[in-house]
């Protein structure tokens, strides 16, 4: 499973952006998906996540509301639309992938297959 994400870079705070991660290897019918991030300093954190069967998805609090996960089958893609961003989201965002069939997941390490991440930087 290789995953490729993109769609980073640099907005103003109340901008918005849209994150996008390509997965490729293999039969996604029963995958999870999920981004996290790592802001300078900290640790990595759950942002969102999607079953990529039935649709159903979670948010971290902090994103609730301004952020949206979506999925399109037929290109294999994820998506992370962005918005009312702030400078505390700056971080650098990971897509992650999981063979796991049952819905949501919220933890890292529930996750098999990371992508490379791709760097988000919200200026004041």
């Amino acid at each position: 499973v290789q995953l490729q994400a993109s769609g980073g870079g640099l907005v103003q705070a109340g901008g918005s952006l849209r994150l996008a991660c390509v997965a490729s290897g293999r039969t996604f019918s029963t995958f999870t998906l999920g981004w996290f991030r790592r802001a300078p300093g900290k640790e990595r954190e759950f942002v969102s996540t999607i079953s990529w069967r039935s649709g159903s998805s979670d948010y971290a609090d902090s994103v609730k509301g301004r952020f949206t996960i979506s999925r399109d089958n037929d290109k294999k893609t994820v998506y992370l639309e962005m918005n009312s961003l702030k400078p505390e989201d700056t971080a650098v965002y990971y897509c992650a992938a999981v063979d796991f069939p049952f819905g949501a997941a919220v933890s890292a390490e529930q996750y098999e297959y990371w992508g490379q991440g791709t760097l988000v930087t919200v200026s004041s």
